[in-house]
């Protein structure tokens, strides 16, 4: 059949429901180990560039990860306007940080990941994700526990980003999608701080963890506002939540919200601009249904169990 000649030789299919599979073609293998944590691939794929799979599950490829880097990072941080120290959790690409470090307010940021060999890995194989970011003299990176770090830094943090893989239940993050977890986080907040995390896929199939996860922080936030992008390497509509003590405002100008941009980023962002960011505040209706109706609340004794994991074969 025209068009339909198959390139690749070397495949890693995601499971996403019980139902589906996502499949990529995988030019070659960058790097593979089991972690202490997880298993981790980095690979080069045919359509998106090369990518970071952990648990076999797709974390960003460098073709489209602005999809998802940029309206994790920026809501929050135009809200805020002028946000001087930054902790992101997760992130092990660097690209958050990358994102978070074109702001020139941004005096700190703390990334924290829990596993130092992807971190490592990340280095090596992705200079086009991290872009150098990781060598920023307002940049730290600690390897360890989220949980533990919360416990034992100050109360004082413009943003939180909370980038974490995931939770499925074998790997290290199911638990930080909780309200014990956003309470922590909260306590280590400004009182004029905004907290923002990947909150799972939003598909009709799918959305119901979503809603959960909103309905979560919202248990520990008064202010929570659900966002989406399309991120073409996951085949799903993907959603983010920022949450505040501080009223979030879904009808930001667009004009100054450029403004603020060109004021106080370097520049370059490719998705992100006041005509987006006034697109992602608002919600499709029945992703608005789905969360007024939720009721179920995450807990470390109860906590979300993403479906499924990958395979890789010839």
């Amino acid at each position: 059949m025209s068009g339909s000649e198959v390139r690749a030789d070397f495949w890693m299919s995601e499971y996403i429901t019980p139902w589906d599979i996502y499949v990529h073609g995988i030019i070659r293998v960058l790097a593979y180990k089991k972690t202490a944590f997880q298993e981790m691939y980095v690979v080069e794929t045919g359509t998106y560039g090369k990518g970071l799979v952990l648990d076999g599950k797709w974390q960003s490829c460098t073709g489209d990860e602005f999809l998802y880097h940029e309206p994790l990072v920026h809501p929050a941080m135009a809200m805020h306007g002028s946000p001087k120290k930054v902790l992101v959790l997760g992130g092990g690409e660097g690209a958050t940080i990358r994102e978070v470090l074109r702001w020139k307010t941004v005096e700190k940021v703390v990334m924290i990941d829990i596993d130092g060999e992807v971190v490592d890995a990340c280095r090596e194989h992705l200079p086009e994700m991290h872009q150098n970011a990781f060598d920023d003299p307002r940049c730290e990176v600690v390897i360890g526990d989220a949980l533990d770090y919360l416990d034992k830094t100050d109360s004082d943090w413009d943003i939180v980003i909370s980038d974490l893989s995931d939770p499925i239940e074998e790997g290290p993050s199911f638990q930080l999608f909780t309200k014990e977890y956003f309470e922590r986080v909260r306590r280590v907040m400004s009182p004029t701080g905004y907290f923002v995390v990947q909150a799972g896929p939003v598909s009709p199939a799918e959305m119901k963890m979503h809603a959960r996860i909103v309905n979560t922080l919202k248990s520990v936030f008064p202010n929570v506002q659900s966002c989406t992008s399309f991120i073409s390497t996951y085949g799903a509509p993907w959603g983010f939540a920022v949450a505040s003590t501080q009223e979030i405002n879904t009808r930001p100008e667009p004009e100054v919200t450029d403004k603020l941009l060109a004021e106080k980023t370097i520049g370059g962002l490719r998705m992100f601009d006041g005509i987006t960011l006034l697109g992602l505040m608002q919600v499709p209706g029945h992703l608005r249904q789905v969360i007024a109706a939720e009721t179920e609340v995450y807990t470390i004794a109860a906590p979300p169990k993403f479906f499924g994991k990958g395979s890789v074969g010839q």
